[in-house]
């Protein structure tokens, strides 16, 4: 159960006290896979979200396509309801698929987690 903290309004935290963890990353496409990053991004995104229901502590899950010129052509945001799911979905066999598809794509990826 999230419980709402009015000292603290922008922060849930569960029973127990343990906080909602966000997990981050950015992919850059090979160059080969450039042309297609649209269509990468939401064949991953439709595998990730897939992945709701499935892995125990995910939340919200979203793939994004950067717009803009940059170091990155993709983002993934994920919320878990704690570190401990947000461990267990690294190694859940469903996101290991994913994650072998995600390796034939990319060329570079960078990851930032935090609680909040």
């Amino acid at each position: 159960m999230e419980i709402y903290c009015p000292k603290h309004p922008q922060q849930w935290y569960r029973e127990g006290g343990s906080q909602m963890v966000r997990h981050i990353v950015l992919w850059k496409l090979k160059d080969a896979e450039t042309a297609n990053a649209a269509g990468h991004g939401a064949s991953l995104r439709s595998r990730f979200k897939s992945l709701i229901g499935v892995v125990d502590g995910l939340k919200a899950i979203e793939v994004g396509v950067n717009y803009k010129a940059g170091d990155y052509d993709l983002c993934l945001v994920a919320d878990f309801t704690d570190k401990q799911a947000e461990e267990a979905y690294q190694q859940h066999p469903e996101h290991l698929k994913i994650k072998q598809i995600v390796h034939s794509l990319v060329k570079a990826r960078t990851a930032f987690d935090y609680e909040y």
